[in-house]
């Protein structure tokens, strides 16, 4: 029985320590090798001319507006022009009914007829006394009447040339005209209607459209900024500021195939808005820019020639919303920089502070870099295919064997 016992001991504790090596060779293998640094991808900075430029909204407006309204009173007798269509500069757009201007100029005529007459035989009469008067057949006040009648007659005639020109220039106005070249809205009378001279209402609108203006407003902060910019040397001028090359964004997204040129910049704030209105010029052949139209206006403003542009994905935020940056040093060690950034250029963050030429910025394994930490320098796409989970490379043969 002993014996016995002793075998069914041996063979129990035999039997334990397989077991607890076979459990000790899983949990290795479950393990794995002890990790080695960790994989970051950088980019190594460099400082380059990078080209500026702001994008401003702002409406287009028509070059020239005229409102067409009739300069004398009577009724529409017809319309000559279709709604929405181009029209010339001088164009009969309406006629007003003439008659009694024709009338009027009738009546300036007889009026001009009759100064004429009394104004030939007062000269007449003048003249017949003038040999008379020195040898005293008539006295001297009878000379000096018929020379006053005279002068009188002469300044009746140009009276009445006056007032047939102004009846011409009534009768002329009955015809409706366009002031300007452009395209025409819709007439807000019909045949019929009846007008009044200088009417508060137009009676159309014209308004030129090719080319077009496009005000866009900036404010003051930014135009101070940018000012200051260019005077501590960080900045430098664009070529041809005054004639600034200027492209468009329609409200659709889709951008404009014209480019334009700006123009000006007004000399005044506005006190509610605190912004200030630049205006660009754009040919517009196909009339795709109408007036009233909201666009957004990118205009170039300036060259920073020692720009360094770092990519959006190495640039993350701490807890005060500030931005940051990993950069890796010359020991292989990860350091975090706080930085400022000016704006997004592409998909790049063009850097002012904080960052300088050849620092190595992380911009893949982020999630694995620890400030201080040594790290293992990679292409960046090196480094994302390194950081991939293993599983997922073979998550598609697996769908493919289920589906088998």
């Amino acid at each position: 029985m002993n014996k016995r016992l002793a075998v069914r001991v041996a063979s129990t504790w035999t039997i334990t320590i397989l077991a607890l090596a076979l459990a000790g060779c899983g949990d290795a293998e479950q393990q794995g090798p002890a990790p080695g640094k960790p994989k970051v991808g950088v980019v190594t900075l460099k400082t380059e001319p990078v080209a500026l430029s702001t994008e401003l909204p702002g409406r287009t407006a028509p070059v020239r507006v005229a409102q067409v309204r009739p300069q004398v009173n009577g009724l529409i007798e017809k319309r000559l022009f279709t709604e929405g269509s181009e029209v010339k500069a001088g164009e009969q757009l309406y006629q007003i009914d003439p008659a009694l201007y024709e009338a009027e100029v009738s009546n300036a005529r007889a009026a001009l007829a009759r100064a004429q007459a009394q104004a030939k035989s007062a000269a007449a009469l003048a003249q017949r006394y003038r040999p008379l008067v020195e040898s005293r057949a008539v006295s001297r006040q009878t000379y000096d009447d018929a020379i006053a009648a005279r002068d009188q007659g002469q300044a009746d005639v140009q009276a009445a040339q006056a007032a047939l020109k102004t009846a011409q220039i009534n009768l002329n106005y009955t015809k409706v005209s366009s002031p300007v070249s452009g395209l025409i809205g819709r007439s807000a009378v019909t045949e019929g209607a009846l007008v009044t001279a200088n009417q508060a209402d137009p009676l159309a609108v014209i308004q030129q459209i090719d080319p077009i203006y496009v005000d866009v407003t900036q404010s003051s902060v930014q135009l101070l900024r940018l000012q200051e910019d260019l005077a501590a040397g960080r900045l430098k001028k664009a070529p041809g500021e005054e004639g600034a090359s200027v492209s468009l964004t329609l409200e659709d997204g889709s951008p404009y195939s014209e480019q334009g040129v700006l123009k000006f910049s007004e000399v005044t704030v506005d006190p509610g808005t605190g912004s200030v209105v630049l205006r660009a010029e754009f040919a517009n052949p196909d009339r795709r820019l109408l007036p009233g139209m909201f666009v957004r206006a990118k205009l170039a403003t300036g060259v920073a020639e020692n720009g360094l542009l770092v990519p959006q994905r190495g640039v993350t935020r701490n807890q005060r919303g500030l931005p940051t940056a990993l950069v890796v040093n010359a020991e292989g060690k990860v350091e975090l920089r706080d930085i400022k950034t000016d704006r997004t250029i592409g998909e790049k963050w063009l850097v002012t502070e904080g960052l300088q030429q050849g620092d190595r910025v992380i911009v893949e394994g982020l999630q694995n870099a620890r400030p201080g930490a040594d790290v293992e320098v990679m292409d960046p796409a090196a480094a994302a295919a390194a950081n991939k989970p293993q599983g997922q490379a073979g998550a598609k043969p697996a769908a493919a064997d289920q589906g088998k």
